[in-house]
């Protein structure tokens, strides 16, 4: 079933799926860690710091709960999300991570809900201490690119996804986006092997491939490689450069002096999440982002988007809109980061500040659009 194929804007929102214990984060983080273990914990690192930042409607909830994932489908359609992008981890000969919520909705047939798959492809990696007394990065899963065999295998581990009447189709080819293609040297022979084995079982169309970028430059390289639509990753530092030299200098002061993250105001950081670069452009998609703040994860080596609240995020949502009103109808769609990335501090589930704040927001934006 093809979908977004009305004059509507669409919205996908990235889905992580995270929030449930498996062997490896019981080795490597303590028995039963979650993302939830980052966020409980995480405190202020300045005088308005708004953390801990604690989940309201669906609690710390576990994501091999079949109620909970049916609660995030109705709160998602009450906002007029068109459907999840769930992040899928595949790192080579096989190897997968945190598949089963995934699964569990594939499986089950529920919720009847949109989705799509996001291949996150890059080595998880932790920061530890060496022996000098610095940081260094110490890999736990590396990403890996086998060649052709373990490409049809990842191809068939997903094809009854790819069959799903829920999946989100482009014209009739399944949305199927990576995350860094760069990282992977022969992304074009990877791309152009799944369109061949796509058409081999009945994916007559092949796949519409979305590639996130940084810049221009990778999107014209990428284009000529057979990618159908791209991204681009949040600019959250152009804010930071928009400032003024005394604002940047006192921010630098105070994270050497007090420790204190990389603050950006939200209402500055949110006029550039889009700009000239996706105005006008058939093939790319405007990122709508409702907060940011990695201290939960990162400490004081975070950045942080200080100060959002709904109603500034409407003005991201709405230049979001605007950007994409004059395109094709299969290319009204806008990414939303992210639907519960609560380590990261971009959420539209409710919190005990907000509620469902966020959600109305967009809600009212999508139903006031013309």
């Amino acid at each position: 079933m093809n979908i977004f194929m009305n004059s509507n804007i669409e919205v996908i929102a990235y889905y992580l799926p995270q929030f449930h214990p498996i062997p490896e984060n019981n080795s490597w983080w303590g028995q039963g860690f979650t993302e939830w273990t980052n966020v409980a914990k995480a405190r202020p690192l300045y005088r308005s710091h708004y953390q801990p930042k604690i989940p309201a409607d669906l609690g710390f909830y576990d994501l091999r709960n079949p109620e909970t994932r049916e609660d995030q489908a109705e709160l998602a359609r009450k906002a007029g999300i068109g459907g999840f992008c769930y992040w899928h981890y595949w790192f080579g000969n096989g190897k997968r991570l945190l598949e089963r919520p995934f699964n569990d909705v594939l499986q089950s047939g529920a919720p009847k809900f949109p989705f799509c798959l996001g291949w996150a492809n890059e080595s998880w990696k932790a920061k530890v201490w060496a022996d000098d007394g610095g940081k260094k990065d110490k890999t736990l899963v590396e990403q890996l690119y086998p060649g052709v065999e373990d490409n049809e295998h990842h191809f068939f581990s997903l094809l009854d996804a790819f069959r799903d009447s829920r999946y989100i189709r482009i014209e009739g080819k399944p949305f199927f986006l990576i995350y860094k293609p760069f990282q992977f040297a022969e992304i074009k022979g990877f791309l152009a092997e799944w369109n061949a084995l796509a058409k081999e079982v009945g994916l007559s169309d092949g796949f519409h491939f979305v590639a996130q970028i940084d810049n221009a430059e990778q999107k014209d390289i990428l284009e000529g490689y057979g990618f159908s639509a791209f991204v681009y990753a949040p600019r959250l530092l152009a804010a930071y450069w928009r400032q003024s030299k005394t604002t940047r200098l006192i921010s630098k002061i105070k994270r050497v002096m007090r420790g204190t993250p990389l603050i950006i105001d939200y209402a500055l950081a949110v006029e550039g999440f889009v700009d000239n670069e996706e105005d006008g452009l058939e093939n790319v998609m405007p990122t709508i982002i409702p907060n940011w703040d990695h201290s939960p994860r990162s400490g004081n080596r975070a950045v942080v988007l200080d100060n959002s609240t709904p109603d500034l995020f409407r003005n991201n949502v709405r230049a979001a809109m605007n950007s994409v009103k004059h395109k094709r109808n299969c290319n009204k769609i806008i990414m939303l980061k992210s639907w519960n990335e609560w380590g990261e501090g971009n959420y539209m589930e409710p919190d005990l500040k907000f509620g469902t704040g966020y959600i109305e927001a967009l809600r009212l934006e999508l139903e006031n659009w013309e």
